[in-house]
C-alpha cells in the first residue's frame, strides 16, 4: 500500500472532524476593536466544506482553547452545535466526544496548528495540521493541508474526505448542476 492510499484509508472510516479555531479557521492573529471586543475573520470556503461535510454523513466538533462570541457565532450560522470554548484540555473533550458519538478514536479526525491540539493529533485517527503549525504538530500530523489557516485548510481537509468515502460528488450535487 502507498502512503496516499494508507492516507486515504484512513480518510474513508471517519464519522467525527474535531476542528480547532486559532489558526485553523481563522488565520492566528488576534484582532481586537477600540471597545476591547476579540474580531475573527473566518474563510467562506471552510464554512461551506464543514456544511457539505456534514450533510455527507460526518459530524463536526470545535474544540477551541479560547472563548469568543464571534465563534459561537459562526458555528449557529453554520448549523454546528458541538462546540466547546476555553478548553484547556482538548483530549478529555475528545474523550467525550468518543462516548457521545459511540466512536473510535480511529473514525475520527481532527485538524490543529499547535501544542494544544498535539494530544488529539496523536490519539486520532486521521490528524491534519496547517502548513503554519509548529514543529511537534507537523510532526505528528498524517495530512498537511495545502492551504492556509483561514485560507481554506479547512476546507481541503473536508474535500479530501469526502473524496476518500466517495460522498463528494453527492454533497456537492446542488450546485454543480
Amino acid at each position: 500500500m502507498t502512503p496516499g492510499s494508507q492516507l486515504h484509508a484512513r480518510a474513508q472510516g471517519i464519522r467525527l472532524l474535531v476542528v480547532d479555531v486559532d489558526g485553523v479557521l481563522t488565520d492566528g492573529r488576534l484582532y481586537y476593536g477600540a471597545n476591547g471586543e476579540e474580531l475573527k475573520a473566518f474563510h467562506i470556503h471552510d464554512g461551506l466544506g464543514l456544511k457539505l461535510l456534514r450533510a455527507s454523513g460526518v459530524e463536526v466538533a470545535i474544540v477551541t482553547g479560547r472563548t469568543s462570541r464571534a465563534v459561537e457565532l459562526r458555528a449557529e450560522n453554520l448549523g454546528l452545535p458541538y462546540v466547546f470554548q476555553g478548553i484547556s484540555d482538548k483530549l478529555a473533550v475528545f474523550e467525550q466526544l468518543l462516548a457521545r458519538f459511540a466512536l473510535k478514536a480511529t473514525a475520527v479526525a481532527a485538524i490543529g496548528d499547535d501544542l494544544p491540539d498535539l494530544p488529539v493529533l496523536r490519539r486520532c485517527g486521521f490528524a491534519a495540521c496547517v502548513p503554519e503549525a509548529s514543529g511537534p504538530v507537523r510532526g505528528a500530523a498524517h495530512y498537511v493541508t495545502d492551504r492556509p489557516g483561514g485560507g481554506g485548510a479547512v476546507r481541503e481537509v473536508c474535500d479530501f474526505l469526502m473524496t476518500a468515502q466517495g460522498t463528494i460528488e453527492v454533497a456537492m450535487r446542488e450546485y454543480v448542476k
